[in-house]
């Protein structure tokens, strides 16, 4: 594995050659664009955030769909980041951005690898967050992706969305990019 960061145009590069299809390129950018708009705003509030981590970490956080489009997009995202060497921030934020994070225990009910799927740093937090506002290419208000993670995954799991939505408002003192 490496330590240093794609570039933004070798991260777009990726994702045409591990497979992924324009509209999930698009989402990435749609993703992406949002995810830096709440890094800066958190930067404006005073808050250390690697700009460039979330950046690359967003356009790359579907990388798993060039080969699913189960909720196990993530963990097989996190192998194709890892055999491509991509830094281990990275295959963290493609691991952790499932629903508002998965739990040991729902990982495993799930038939995933032993590891930790629930977002940890703010990088992480951001990009799993902005993904969740994001439906195709458009913004979503919160409620949306809360209502349909309801039929999907555990209450717990949409509970970490909610409580992922407070602490990103507490973190970008309400930035406009939320609403």
């Amino acid at each position: 594995m490496s330590d240093r960061l794609p570039t933004r145009k070798d991260a777009l590069r990726l994702l045409r050659q591990t497979g992924c299809s324009t509209n999930v390129i698009k989402h990435c950018e749609t993703v992406t664009k949002l995810a830096v708009e709440i890094a800066q705003a958190c930067q404006t509030q005073g808050l250390n955030v690697d700009l460039q981590l979330v950046e690359i970490g967003a356009i790359l956080h579907d990388i798993g769909r060039s080969e699913t489009h189960t909720v196990d997009h993530g963990v097989v995202g996190a192998r194709i980041a890892r055999s491509l060497g991509l830094p281990i921030q990275v295959v963290s934020i493609i691991k952790r951005h499932i629903g508002g994070g998965i739990t040991s225990k729902e990982a495993r009910k799930l038939g995933w690898p032993e590891d930790v799927y629930v977002p940890q740093t703010v990088e992480e937090k951001i990009v799993c967050y902005a993904d969740k506002r994001v439906e195709g290419t458009h913004r979503v208000p919160v409620e949306e992706p809360i209502r349909k993670l309801d039929r999907r995954i555990p209450a717990s799991a949409t509970a970490r969305l909610r409580m992922l939505h407070q602490e990103m408002i507490a973190l970008t003192g309400d930035c406009e990019c939320l609403q």
